[in-house]
């Protein structure tokens, strides 16, 4: 992990002889632990490096010189003879200089640390008043060239990996492992993506342009989903930024805003660069657990006081899971008008299920920024369209051209990745081996190339109306028809026995698979099943065998005969809309039962006993019309479904329904508009809350099945976006209007606890309050001819309005246990003099996070 952190520019006499190059590690005398930011410079010049997190160093210079000095505060200096014209190794032990560090250890260092009368803060809030003017985003107008490079690799010794028994039929993959890259651990690369791409800014009004001009991966197939979720994790580091996102966390930067309140801050060392005095700063949490870096900046004296380099690491007891080590590496060079701007970044870190573990994930992120171009405007229209751009060969560049425009060359083992992953991919035994894998994670297995069946976890489960259920199905594969894609299912209750069936079919208007994002796609589907009365679940199915288990009472079903058409439209900038059509037969099943909510053959006024004016069941025929606007989006694309990756920008959805009476036996008339907003806000080292506000309006006179029930929870999961202590069709309304507020701490109490501290738990805490009411023409205490809402055989209702008061539930949690199960304890607020409601009650949910 030598890098050389600071270089000194050579004239062309200077160039013209032969290069010295000096190289090492330098080590503590006594304690032998490697030492960061030792100075090694060459007497009289300004040429000089400093050593890296490891201690390693290389110095490179031109010019004729036979001595090189090494200094570092707290030790005594040392000054050796090199050879001029060579390349040799001098690994260094220095002495501690007891006098210089005990007057460090008490000025610096001492638990009396404090931000007033400190230099080392002074000047780091100098850097933050000057943060604007030193960003790329205080030009008018900027554009450069970018290489983007990432890669993942399988980390362990060498013996490990060679003889690990997943490889064992893949001899040629082991071929590639790498010895150079993580000191003391070889990898073995599996994944590689590049890109070279031209960006362009404009700062008022504010826009970003990128074309891409090559791109590269490695690609798995349709088993394996990388990019999308690999560029989440790997985001692009701005230290002039607040806060920086790392693996899906927020970390403060050392130079944000509030930097001196979380960061001890100190003056290990001034060097000269180019002619550039710098000022070593150093810094390190003052709570070891907070989502904060340990490390070094430097700063520029000129006046500007820009950040010159960065160097620093996320510490051993951060909050953080599965990542064994994390460091980051900003080196910024200065441009002809004096100012600096980034010029590398690279973030590299190891995954590992334990700290101590052997065995682990390298992953690797590089950015390479030059060729600025300072304040030189395009059109107007230059900006226009979609923010990303790619020209029609970007994925078609031969090698040659990646070899004339690479910022760095490819290591060996890098450039065997492609073609090795290539030839593993097309392997038998391993597309068997992630055949079985997808199975597992996805819940699909192949049966042939063009069919697989799935998905698993819904081939058995159990409810109170069709008793144990089985269900067998699945859909064509991409082999089949990238463009087409038909799916089916049957199913068959033994308790009412009956049969189940789905069968619906999507076509891609896009000349891409279905599944690629922007999609343009019709899908047209038939569906005769059993379904919970205002459950529409995300992500998962309602007959997935986890969720047969539930508390209370479930025994009100129904039976649905569904039609659907509709068209669905995305757009590059996160724009979509979905337009469809869909009739709806819906027969009341189990103790649900629709009946008037008068007698129609008694005297007018007689309320209904229950053994008259049953309605069979109810159909509507309905137009549908769905936007949807989600900023900046990004997705995971699974085997059964893509999931979007939250961010900080708002998702805005807007839902509108028009039924119509007579069209394909439509019973009823009526509109029905909903809005939600969703947005993730981030507070730093206080964690972030997501929150949900949602509103809706019916139009109309409507029975109860067509007004909004209101999604509730009976199982014994934690489910974000239902109320987790409201039974099954306990609520209804025509208009409402909720929020939801889930807040994860982040650890950020239990850090500052003894002992609990180890633990690396994490703190929850959630609102969700929900107003609504039903207007007199949908009330059917009021109107003979609606339907009556459900009770029990006694009378007493088991359905109601939310009359004058809102329906409140909070919980307080306890998360990354295990690192990825969650406990909340849920105590609901209100309307608790309701039959078979629970008080209090105790859900748990399962979540993979970092």
């Amino acid at each position: 992990m030598a890098f050389l952190a600071f270089g000194a520019n050579f004239n062309p006499t200077q160039a013209q002889s032969t290069a010295t190059v000096v190289k090492g590690t330098i080590k503590d005398a006594v304690t032998k632990e490697p030492l960061i930011g030792v100075s090694i410079f060459i007497p009289g010049t300004s040429v000089g490096t400093t050593t890296d997190i490891e201690g390693n160093y290389s110095l490179k210079t031109n010019q004729s010189e036979s001595k090189v000095q090494f200094t570092y505060v707290g030790y005594k200096s040392k000054t050796l003879t090199i050879t001029p014209g060579q390349t040799q190794v001098l690994n260094v032990q220095l002495e501690s200089d007891a006098k210089r560090l005990k007057e460090v250890v008490i000025k610096g260092r001492s638990r009396n640390y404090s931000n007033k009368n400190n230099p080392a803060v002074d000047l780091i809030r100098l850097v933050v008043d000057n943060k604007n003017k030193n960003r790329l985003e205080s030009y008018d107008y900027v554009q450069y060239q970018q290489y983007d490079k990432l890669q993942l690799a399988l980390s362990n010794s060498p013996e490990k990996l060679r003889n690990n028994i997943l490889f064992k039929k893949y001899d040629f993959v082991l071929k590639n492992i790498d010895t150079t890259k993580v000191a003391g651990t070889a990898v073995l690369p599996l994944y590689m993506q590049e890109s070279i791409s031209r960006q362009f800014y404009r700062k008022d009004p504010e826009k970003k342009k990128t074309i891409v001009e090559a791109e590269k991966k490695v690609d798995f197939g349709e088993f394996v989903v990388i990019n999308s979720y690999v560029k989440h994790m790997y985001q692009d580091i701005d230290i002039y930024k607040n806060n920086i996102t790392i693996l899906t966390n927020q970390f403060l930067s050392p130079i944000a805003d509030l930097a001196p309140t979380f960061y001890r801050f100190y003056v290990t060392d001034t060097v000269v660069v180019d002619g550039q005095k710098l000022t070593e700063l150093s810094f390190s949490p003052k709570n070891e657990t907070d989502f904060l870096f340990t490390g070094k900046l430097y700063v520029t004296m000129d006046g500007n006081y820009a950040v010159q380099k960065v160097d620093m690491e996320v510490g051993k007891k951060v909050n953080i899971n599965w990542v064994r080590d994390l460091h980051i590496n900003l080196d910024f060079d200065r441009l002809p008008n004096g100012r600096y701007n980034l010029s590398k970044s690279v973030l590299k870190s190891e995954f590992a299920v334990t700290q101590n573990s052997k065995g682990g994930v390298y992953g690797e992120r590089t950015v390479s920024l030059k060729d600025f171009r300072i304040n030189e405007p395009k059109p107007d229209g230059f900006y226009e369209g979609e923010a990303t751009a790619k020209l029609p060969l970007a994925e078609k560049q031969e090698e040659d051209f990646w070899a004339a425009n690479r910022h760095d060359s490819l290591s060996l083992s890098e450039a065997n990745t492609y073609q090795s992953i290539d030839s593993l991919r097309n392997n038998r035994s391993f597309k068997r081996t992630l055949d079985f894998a997808t199975m597992f994670i996805a819940g699909y297995k192949q049966a042939g190339p063009y069919f697989e069946i799935g998905p698993v976890n819904t081939f058995y489960s159990f409810n109170p109306v069709e008793g144990f259920r089985l269900r067998a199905g699945g859909r064509t594969t991409t082999t089949f028809s990238k463009r087409v894609m038909l799916e089916t299912y049957a199913a068959y209750g033994f308790k009412d026995e009956k049969w189940k069936y789905f069968l619906g079919g999507t076509y891609s208007l896009s000349n891409r698979s279905i599944f690629e994002f922007p999609v343009r796609a019709l899908r047209v589907s038939y569906q005769k099943d059993t379904k919970i009365p205002g459950q529409d679940l995300q992500f998962v199915q309602e007959d997935n065998f986890l969720l047969s288990f539930k508390r209370g009472t479930n025994d009100k079903w129904l039976y649905n005969e569904t039609y659907n058409i509709d068209y669905l439209h995305e757009f590059r900038n996160r724009f979509s809309f979905r337009v469809g059509f869909r009739n709806w037969e819906q027969t009341p099943a189990g103790s649900l039962v629709y009946r008037k909510a008068i007698d129609p053959s008694s005297p007018e006024g007689t309320p209904n006993d229950g053994t008259a004016g049953l309605v069979e069941n109810l159909t509507t025929s309905e137009f549908r019309l769905e936007l949807r606007w989600a900023p900046h989006e990004e997705y995971v694309q699974g085997k059964l479904y893509r999931f979007p990756i939250v961010n900080r920008y708002p998702v805005f959805t807007l839902r509108a329904a028009a039924g119509v009476k007579g069209l394909f036996n439509g019973d009823y008339d009526y509109q029905n508009v909903t809005l939600n907003i969703a947005k993730r806000f981030y507070m730093s080292q206080f964690g972030y809350s997501d929150v949900v506000a949602e509103g809706g309006y019916i139009f109309g006179q409507v029975p109860f099945p067509l007004l909004a029930i209101h999604r509730a929870n009976q199982t014994y999961s934690y489910q974000i976006q239902s109320y987790n202590l409201m039974n099954f069709l306990e609520f209804v309304s025509d208009q409402y209007a909720s929020i939801n507020i889930d807040h994860c701490f982040n650890g950020f109490i239990f850090n500052k606890l003894p002992l609990i501290r180890k633990t690396k738990l994490r703190e929850f805490a959630t609102l969700k309050v929900l107003y609504g009411k039903i207007r007199e023409e949908n009330d059917p205490k009021n109107n003979p001819d609606l339907l009556a809402f459900p009770a029990y055989a006694t009378g007493l209702p088991t359905t109601y309005s939310l009359e004058k008061k809102p329906y409140v539930e909070a919980s307080l949690g306890v998360g990354n246990l295990f690192k990825f199960f969650r406990v909340d304890v849920v105590k609901r607020l209100s309307y608790l003099d309701h039959p078979d409601v629970s008080e209090i009650g105790i859900r748990g949910r399962f979540k993979f996070d970092f």
